[in-house]
């Protein structure tokens, strides 16, 4: 059995989720669960940012207790994760003491290693992005990311000397597949050959919250050190991650950042950063701080997670910006999830809960799986669901075809075999992203769940048992 690791990004507690946070983790769970049925051991590991100063705003804000305020926030991204049937093996909060000692002690291995320095500072500091940028990153005066003038900090630090890796990063970064898709990895490794690395500044002194610097009570650990290294503390036993899964807006903090971290660390690297774009509405940026935003927990509640899950793997191109509406929603409810796959479910239910005697037949309808896992081994989740829902096309028109209501005997046995057998492979293939109807379809049909070996005809031995209907028309 091969294991398989994945990460989500952690996420800021300083809000409540919007939906470009059930994106990543949907995409991350379609992963986990397609490496699930291909007979993997996996270790999915999501969790919560919970040492950023901008939760320490927010709570002052809002005022309630940071620690109150923190763990109030992080219960609401646990409640998404249950809500949207995320199968993370794992939840980290980076307050918890698991990882505090694993981020003090990389700390300090990398000071002893004399890639640590203290010298003064000054920089443009962002508080939304928690960095300092330089002029070359601003649009008009403001970070492009948060549309906000960034404020003059000099201040006393610790530095890390990322320069040193310079060299070194630019190899990774020159080989194909560590930064996907490809033309994220070309944006990183121009951006190093242009500007170089510069030494990056790993302390703030004089805050309340945060992790420690181990030798220096009077600094803490600035939070993208910190952050990236939950992803070691969270899943050490099944180091090297397979796929970090970030967003645009974090790629040269995990692309570049962690990277050399992990190099002065002497740790292996991740294999893979898979980079996602926006969920956007009406064009613009999901963005807590300004507001544009959609609640997926309501979403979820008022269409069904499933009906979720399924659009925004279907119509947003993984790596690319994609836009939410709700009528859009609607309309892939109404079409493949109601028309194509509900009304299969339903007519062949329908028709095999009166046929008397044994369903057999011989398969007459062509399943390509190799372009299926071809898609989802490129990561093109979206090329992946819509080649399934292709198929489910092609077994409804089979059933219109043969027309089995005009049909008995062996003959409408036949067509039964062919139309069940199909979809207790489509329940297989349609797991990873919609779970909770692949495992109607299952129930329905009477089959126990299938690995993706099992895609290809075999004998029927379900027995039928209609239910509701899997979808319904908004």
């Amino acid at each position: 059995m091969k294991k398989f690791y994945i990460t989500t990004a952690i996420d800021y507690v300083n809000a409540k989720p919007h939906l470009g946070h059930a994106y990543e983790k949907i995409c991350t769970d379609v992963i986990a669960r397609w490496h699930r049925l291909d007979g993997d051991k996996v270790w999915f590991l999501t969790g919560t940012d919970e040492n950023a100063q901008k939760n320490v705003q927010a709570a002052k804000e809002a005022k309630i207790p940071v620690k109150q305020f923190i763990d109030q926030n992080s219960k609401k991204f646990i409640e998404l994760c249950k809500k949207l049937n995320i199968s993370n093996d794992d939840f980290i909060r980076t307050t918890e003491g698991r990882h505090v000692n694993v981020a003090q002690k990389i700390f300090n291995d990398v000071f002893k290693k004399k890639d640590i320095y203290k010298s003064k500072y000054q920089g443009l500091y962002c508080n939304g992005c928690e960095a300092f940028l330089t002029e070359k990153d601003l649009v008009n005066g403001e970070c492009p990311e948060h549309n906000k003038k960034p404020e003059l900090i000099e201040e006393e630090a610790y530095f890390f000397k990322m320069s040193k890796y310079t060299d070194r990063i630019k190899k990774v970064l020159s080989k194909k597949g560590f930064v996907l898709p490809d033309y994220r990895r070309i944006e990183m490794l121009n951006r190093v050959q242009s500007e170089g690395l510069k030494d990056l500044c790993v302390s703030r002194p004089n805050v309340e919250w945060g992790i420690e610097v181990p030798f220096d009570k009077d600094h803490k650990i600035y939070v993208w050190f910190d952050a990236l290294i939950n992803y070691y503390s969270g899943g050490k036993d099944y180091w090297p991650a397979d796929i970090h899964m970030v967003g645009k807006g974090i790629n040269w903090f995990h692309s570049v950042i962690w990277p050399t971290i992990l190099m002065s660390a002497g740790i292996k690297l991740p294999k893979t950063i898979l980079v996602h774009g926006y969920v956007n509405i009406k064009g613009k940026k999901m963005s807590k701080s300004q507001g544009i935003t959609v609640d997926p927990i309501e979403i979820a509640d008022k269409y069904g997670s499933d009906a979720l899950r399924y659009f925004l793997i279907r119509d947003i191109p993984f790596g690319e910006d994609g836009d939410f509406s709700e009528e859009a929603l609607k309309q892939r409810i109404n079409g493949e999830l109601v028309n194509d796959l509900g009304n299969l479910l339903n007519r062949l239910v329908s028709m095999a809960s009166k046929f008397k005697g044994k369903i057999s037949g011989k398969g007459e309808i062509n399943l390509d799986f190799k372009k299926i896992k071809k898609h989802m081994d490129n990561f093109e989740l979206h090329k992946g669901i819509e080649e399934v829902f292709n198929h489910i096309r092609k077994v409804n028109k089979y059933i219109n075809d043969k027309e089995p209501w005009k049909l008995s005997g062996k003959d409408l046995s036949n067509v039964l075999y062919n139309g069940l057998e199909n979809l207790r492979m489509i329940s297989i293939l349609l797991e990873p992203f919609i779970p909770e109807s692949s495992g109607e379809i299952n129930k329905q049909i009477g089959v126990k769940a299938g690995k993706l070996k099992d895609c290809s005809y075999k004998t029927f031995n379900g027995k039928i048992k209609k239910g509701e209907y899997l979808f319904k028309r908004v």
